[in-house]
């Protein structure tokens, strides 16, 4: 229930313009998201890299009105490259595809995204798909296949709560495309996901096992210490090196596990969001924590 309204929270442009006025919003808010400027997301960046950790980078929007906002989210990108390369900085990008106008025309998304992805295949570095509502799984998957037809340093989310996630998974290993394993973020009905989260869990663990039967290199995505311990007791079974996949969790949260699977030498890559548009994304991160809620709350109440 909690988590359905501040979903819905998320998409209210009258709840978005007091939330965003208030100082004790943009205090918190530091807490998930790096900064509003590159400059500070790569600060973030270097520090988690001296600690042990890689990163991917995340210019924080969605769901553009114009072919404009479309080209300046590409622009964004293409800077960020450059200053992950100059840095000399172990960090991939993630990228939301209805930033890049998705929504707009497939076409435009595609031939603003391609140049991104072969930037960055230059630089050695990798461009993540994230993976948006359903109703963008098909077209993000297909611009995803086309990008691989041309270039191998793309990959793409996969949210286990999804029922078609099993098929897309093998859609993907037979291209070699790495998966990102995540839950999933968004509110979806009965007809298209698990309605419970032991269904997740459960679909998840084996989605997982899927990725690590594959052979290849993929990331598991979470910060629930149960899934996580799991991923470690079937990697230690298969005999899996530290280095054959990663684990990935997001700037702020769970900085305990994160630190202590760097410690025993696992592979993490931290998600660092960035940039203005915070408002979504920090409202989906209340969504999934009641303690973050309270915590905000408390300091309102003050």
């Amino acid at each position: 229930m909690l988590r359905s309204f501040f979903l819905y929270l998320s998409r209210n442009p009258q709840v978005q313009d007091w939330v965003v006025r208030l100082p004790v919003s943009r205090q918190w808010v530091r807490r998930f998201v790096a900064g509003e400027r590159l400059e500070e997301a790569l600060r973030v960046v270097a520090t988690l890299q001296r600690s042990g950790a890689k990163a991917a980078l995340d210019f924080l929007g969605e769901n553009v009105h114009s072919a404009e906002e479309a080209r300046q989210a590409q622009q964004a990108y293409r800077v960020a490259l450059d200053e992950i390369y100059r840095l000399g900085l172990d960090c991939n990008i993630s990228v939301k595809l209805t930033q890049m106008g998705l929504a707009l025309s497939p076409e435009l998304c595609l031939e603003l995204v391609r140049p991104v992805v072969a930037q960055a295949q230059a630089y050695g570095t990798d461009v993540e798909v994230d993976m948006e509502s359903s109703a963008y799984t098909d077209a993000t998957l297909a611009i995803v296949h086309r990008l691989r037809d041309e270039f191998e340093r793309v990959g793409v989310a996969i949210q286990a709560y999804l029922y078609r996630s099993e098929s897309d998974v093998w859609a993907l290993i037979q291209r070699g495309i790495k998966v990102r394993l995540v839950k999933g973020a968004y509110r979806e009905p009965p007809r298209v996901a698990f309605p419970t989260k032991r269904q997740v869990n459960e679909n998840f663990v084996h989605l997982m096992e899927i990725l690590f039967d594959s052979g290849q290199y993929h990331a598991i995505a979470t910060h629930d210490a149960r899934l996580i311990a799991r991923a470690l007791d079937d990697a230690r079974r298969r005999g899996l090196s530290p280095r054959a996949f990663e684990f990935q969790m997001l700037y702020g949260i769970r900085r305990d596990l994160q630190e202590r699977l760097v410690r025993e030498g696992w592979t993490l890559r931290v998600y660092v969001p960035y940039g203005t548009h915070w408002y979504p994304y920090f409202m989906r991160r209340l969504a999934e924590r009641p303690a973050n809620v309270l915590f905000l709350l408390r300091h309102i109440a003050r």
